[in-house]
């Protein structure tokens, strides 16, 4: 096996981080839609704990990168795109989870946890989390 180049974790890393405002954001609005029926500015800054001025910059850059559409007085709905994106951060959300509660983690350390760790897996490593965990169910 080659090592990858020395700084090539460090550039993922940042890459994740960049990632993860979006993901969170993405998430927390097709949530806000299921339970309901709406996404507003003020009920994305008291579920991310952050002020609508915060909420207002992160969706006009969605916005710019096709993820929302943003409404006057109407709130905020998720492009195809978007929505994809929810579903795959969703989905990978719960495998982290479910993997986390499978080693023996608490829910609440667990879901803690996931919720930072969800944004620095590969899909390679969320698929072998996935059949790992349908080892167990089998």
């Amino acid at each position: 096996m080659t090592e990858p180049h020395r700084y090539a974790p460090f550039e993922r890393v940042r890459q994740d981080h960049q990632r993860e405002l979006v993901e969170d954001y993405v998430e927390e609005i097709a949530y806000l839609h299921q339970l309901h029926g709406e996404a507003r500015a003020s009920d994305l800054a008291e579920r991310l704990g952050v002020t609508a001025a915060a909420v207002s910059k992160v969706v006009t850059k969605l916005k710019r990168d096709g993820f929302v559409e943003a409404r006057p007085y109407r709130g905020i709905f998720l492009t195809e795109e978007g929505q994809e994106l929810a579903v795959k951060v969703a989905e990978r959300h719960q495998v982290v989870l479910s993997m986390l509660m499978a080693l023996g983690v608490s829910e609440e350390a667990a879901y803690a946890d996931s919720e930072g760790i969800e944004h620095h897996c590969s899909d390679e490593t969320v698929a072998a989390m996935r059949r790992y965990l349908d080892s167990l169910a089998s």
